[in-house]
């Protein structure tokens, strides 16, 4: 039998990955906790070991974020990274807005596999129109508008198993901006996301001190993830269409387990 501490830190791993590969961390999150059995669950868990990832980005874009926040409090708004980081709370504002009109509705999806499956078949769908090539769309400009966009398409990642990074680098792909740069911002998008979800849990007093190694374990794989995606993997949007196979793959099967009523 496998410990529920051993089992948390399996699931930590995974969280790692796949929160910043474009395959839904949460999606695999809810699949593994009913594949192992995980009691300890719940949002509270979940919210914890992606507080863990949160804080590979702030490792990894520290000074991005240093110079954005003192652009900010010093009103240079119309700076480079005063501009980047109004854009990234104006990208945030949908997925804030339906997130707390909804919220039972989102949490209560985190239940059904089912949901989770249709979730990695959407994935997978838009990681392979992001990794198409659009010969009109060569507007490298990137503004407040695309900026929403990009926000509006986060909205429907917060479902499970529909990938918050891969809706928002494909929806930056198609607005024209460079892989690195779609990456970036798509990173950045999920501090305040991510950061909004911490502090209501910590304020409902959720999370335990035994949720730390967890949490430190989801940072380390997320740091490592994120040095690999930006440097290595996601150099070229043709390679979404590789998580897009594995996407459409892992759901197809869940929906032959479900079924079959294996799962």
């Amino acid at each position: 039998m496998i410990s529920e501490f051993v089992k948390s830190l399996i699931l930590a791993i995974i969280q790692g990955a796949t929160e910043w590969l474009p395959i839904s961390s949460s999606g695999h999150l809810v699949l593994f906790e009913k594949i192992l059995g995980f009691k300890g669950g719940g949002i509270e868990f979940d919210v914890a070991l992606h507080f863990g990832t949160l804080m590979a980005v702030f490792v990894y874009f520290g000074k991005d974020i240093v110079d954005i926040i003192e652009n900010l409090l010093k009103g240079k708004w119309k700076s480079e990274k005063g501009k980047l980081g109004l854009m990234v709370l104006v990208a945030t504002i949908p997925s804030a807005v339906i997130g707390l009109l909804f919220r039972k509705i989102f949490e209560s999806a985190f239940s059904s596999l089912a949901i989770v499956a249709v979730g990695f078949a959407i994935t997978a769908i838009v990681l392979f129109i992001g990794s198409l090539e659009f010969k009109n769309n060569k507007n490298r400009k990137f503004g407040y508008g695309k900026a929403l966009l990009i926000g509006c398409s986060q909205v429907i990642a917060l479902f499970p198993g529909i990938s918050r990074s891969g809706t928002t680098i494909s929806a930056g792909l198609l607005t024209g901006l460079r892989e690195k740069d779609a990456i970036k911002f798509s990173f950045l998008m999920s501090i305040p996301a991510i950061l909004g979800a911490n502090l209501i849990e910590l304020g409902r007093g959720n999370i335990p001190p035994e949720m730390f190694i967890p949490t430190l374990i989801s940072f380390i794989i997320g740091l490592i993830t994120i040095h690999l995606l930006m440097g290595y993997v996601l150099t070229k949007k043709k390679n979404l269409r590789w998580f897009g196979v594995y996407a459409l793959s892992l759901s197809i099967v869940m929906e032959i387990l479900l079924f079959l009523k294996i799962i």
